[in-house]
């Protein structure tokens, strides 16, 4: 039986092809400035947006977004304060998202259950989850070429970026809301509790290959693809959730090509050694 002859299936197949494509544009220039446990951060800080969101009657999916990029722009303003403690920042934000997020979900308030945004569930998405995230992928995608120069100066060396006058301040507070919609974005399929491994796992693993920036970028996106595709597809099967095998199918992905790279090296040694 073809698994995507079913309706939710067909919706959580569209949001994975925007994940794969959304995650590694952001997650590349996070690594580069060694920002990806700020991903993990605002990761967990979209399930109190989640929270709020439901409370409220609202779209769980926006109220992630809006929290999560006020966070964002929050990790950025603290960041002039505690200037060479980026940890206590990551910690400050942390401690705000987590305790909304608790304090909410034990009030017993709630109309709905939480649970499906921490694990990830292809049975949740709707197809107005399916305009929002093709509306937050395209403006992220866009945004991203636009300051595509901007953002790459900024992601090899900020100061210098300041010097030659490139608004890096602004670029960052843009670039807090483009994580928070690739965040949002993600959320329905991949969960909270695994999301930040989206975001920084096909990077990983396409840095092993030695190219350039935008070879790299291509390369993330292809990994990005295989991880969600295979996760979904093999979860569904095996009636797991799809976010945490999405996960565990990425590490996979990045011991393989590391295990390529020694591989090809050992290679290259005996045939240098022979000759």
């Amino acid at each position: 039986m073809n698994m995507f002859q079913f309706a939710f299936m067909q919706n959580a197949l569209f949001v994975s092809i925007c994940i794969s494509v959304l995650c590694p544009c952001i997650g590349i220039f996070l690594v580069l400035r060694r920002y990806s446990m700020i991903g993990d951060t605002l990761s967990h800080a979209s399930l109190a947006g989640v929270t709020l969101g439901l409370l409220s009657g609202q779209s769980p999916l926006l109220g992630a977004f809006i929290f999560t990029a006020i966070s964002g722009a929050l990790i950025e303003w603290l960041r002039s304060y505690f200037k060479k403690f980026t940890d206590l920042i990551l910690s400050i934000v942390l401690a705000l998202s987590v305790g909304t997020a608790i304090t909410i979900i034990s009030s017993g308030k709630l109309n709905a259950n939480a649970d499906s945004f921490m694990f990830g569930s292809i049975l949740t998405v709707s197809h107005s989850d399916m305009i929002l995230v093709l509306i937050l992928s395209l403006l992220s995608v866009l945004t991203l070429i636009l300051l595509y120069n901007q953002l790459l100066y900024i992601a090899y060396d900020e100061e210098a970026a300041r010097v030659a006058g490139v608004r890096v301040r602004l670029i960052n507070y843009i670039f807090s809301i483009l994580v928070a919609a690739a965040i949002s974005v993600s959320i329905r399929v991949v969960g909270v509790l695994v999301l930040s491994s989206m975001i920084a796992l096909p990077v990983a693993t396409a840095l092993q290959l030695g190219k350039g920036f935008r070879p790299t970028l291509l390369f993330s996106i292809l990994f990005s693809f295989i991880d969600i595709m295979l996760g979904l597809v093999l979860s569904y099967y095996l009636n797991v959730a799809p976010g945490g095998f999405s996960a565990l199918v990425s590490v996979a992905v990045l011991l393989l090509v590391i295990a390529g790279k020694r591989l090809g090296m050992a290679l290259r040694s005996r045939r240098s050694a022979a000759a």
